[in-house]
């Protein structure tokens, strides 16, 4: 068979996940399904926070499915649910059905997001071995630049031919992209890349690589066994929670506390895709080297900080920055995931394990934007909420360092057996601090 390209191989998953990605762009048409439809911003929000849900649950409980399926299939399944996903949102725009809004945009959209999701990641960490960081964030930035082309191609459609045939142009459009995408997706054969997978591993595990915690290859069940899974769905949970809760209305949250117009608005929702996106690349790329343990305590930090600043400031400029700086921790949060979770739990059953974790992902698509709505309707503003995010992430961040101190203690006691198996007992040890 026709040897692939690796880079063409990566171009592809971020032509799935850039399609899907799209979801996130959902606050540019808030205010337009508000308006046809005559709900309430909690209403609204509703549609986005099922759909994120059922993200989360479709890769949760899908995970083995697409892992024995192969990518291909699979983005197959993804093209198919989120393209009739968004058809039928049309048409309960078209009806005034909130109903029939949940059901496509939110279910059947919110699985084609889960199969779309995680279709590609273990299929890219296989194609660069050495760079897995880089490797699941080069996916990973696809779905975070979605907005980019997204908002301001939704605020476009919408204006010039409405509501509804927004929806019908981009079901179509997303669906031939995705399975073209699709179709080109497979697991490298031996003699396609430098290093296969197994020898890096192996390399890793007799060199004690500081970066990263070499261990067991576990299966889907010994990881969600393990207490480290539960510290990652946490802290996975709470990143989640607090950055789509604003993204849900950074457009409708410009505009009331710095004074923007929709097209402003728009058009800050297409420069948070690129932090998005970008946020992702660069943030997975910096924890190949210092460690993704050290970089979820940067990520909770700088959060902290962020949060608190934004429910205090009125300045446009600030207030722009506050937010970009938010959403580039919460998409690096996304794709340093799949690398820590190889680090910790081995790649034997990554797709599976990821999506496990992905679970935490669908519940904050629902307790993040309906906390913010609700709180919002309630108190008249985001300032509340806002210090409650800020506190989350402080109690994050101190799970997070914990996670990483208990990682390098088994690090070092992997590295002491390993050394046994390779040359038998011996009588001093040098480990890496």
């Amino acid at each position: 068979m026709k040897k692939k390209n690796r880079w063409l191989i990566a171009l592809a998953a971020v032509g799935i996940h850039i399609c899907i990605g799209s979801v996130y762009a959902w606050s540019v048409l808030t205010k337009p399904v508000m308006a046809a439809m005559g709900l309430s911003l909690s209403e609204t929000t509703w549609a986005f926070s099922i759909a994120i849900l059922f993200l989360g649950l479709s890769a949760g409980f899908l995970g083995g499915v697409v892992e024995r399926m192969g990518p291909s299939r699979s983005g197959l399944v993804s093209a198919v649910f989120f393209g009739t996903g968004l058809l039928g949102t049309a048409l309960a725009v078209h009806v005034h059905s909130p109903m029939l809004l949940y059901i496509f945009y939110g279910m059947i959209g919110g699985i084609g997001l889960g199969t779309g999701y995680i279709t590609p990641v273990s299929t890219l960490v296989k194609w660069f071995p050495e760079h897995r960081g880089f490797a699941t964030g080069l996916a990973i930035m696809g779905f975070g630049f979605a907005a980019l082309v997204a908002g301001p191609l939704m605020r476009y459609l919408t204006d010039a031919y409405g509501l509804t045939a927004n929806f019908l142009i981009l079901g179509i459009a997303y669906a031939v992209i995705i399975s073209l995408s699709a179709s080109y997706l497979r697991p490298p054969r031996k003699g396609e890349i430098p290093v296969m997978l197994e020898e890096v591993l192996r390399r890793e595990a007799a060199m004690g690589r500081k970066r990263t915690v070499v261990g067991p290859q576990m299966t889907r069940k010994e990881a969600m066994h393990s207490w480290k899974w539960f510290a990652l769905w946490w802290i996975f949970f709470t990143n989640i929670t607090c950055g789509i809760g604003l993204l849900a209305v950074a457009s409708p949250m410009a505009q009331e506390v710095i004074g923007m117009t929709p097209v402003e608005a728009a058009s800050l929702v297409g420069i948070i895709g690129i932090v998005n996106g970008g946020g992702r690349i660069v943030w997975s790329t910096v924890s190949d080297w210092i460690g993704r343990g050290v970089t979820y305590m940067v990520f909770f930090a700088l959060e902290v900080w962020a949060f608190y600043q934004l429910s205090i400031t009125t300045e446009g400029l600030i207030f722009q920055a506050l937010v970009l700086l938010i959403i580039s921790c919460y998409g690096g949060g996304f794709s340093c995931m799949p690398a820590y979770l190889s680090d910790i739990f081995g790649v034997k059953q990554l797709s599976s394990i990821h999506g496990s974790i992905l679970t935490a992902w669908g519940i904050a698509g629902v307790a993040g934007p309906l906390i913010l709505a609700f709180m919002k309707e309630n108190t008249g503003g985001y300032a509340a909420t806002l210090h409650l995010f800020s506190a989350m992430l402080a109690l994050a961040f101190l799970i997070a360092a914990v996670l990483r101190w208990r990682n390098e203690v088994d690090k070092r006691k992997w590295e002491v057996k390993e050394e046994k198996n390779f040359h038998g007992p011996v009588a001093k040890t040098t480990t890496v601090s």
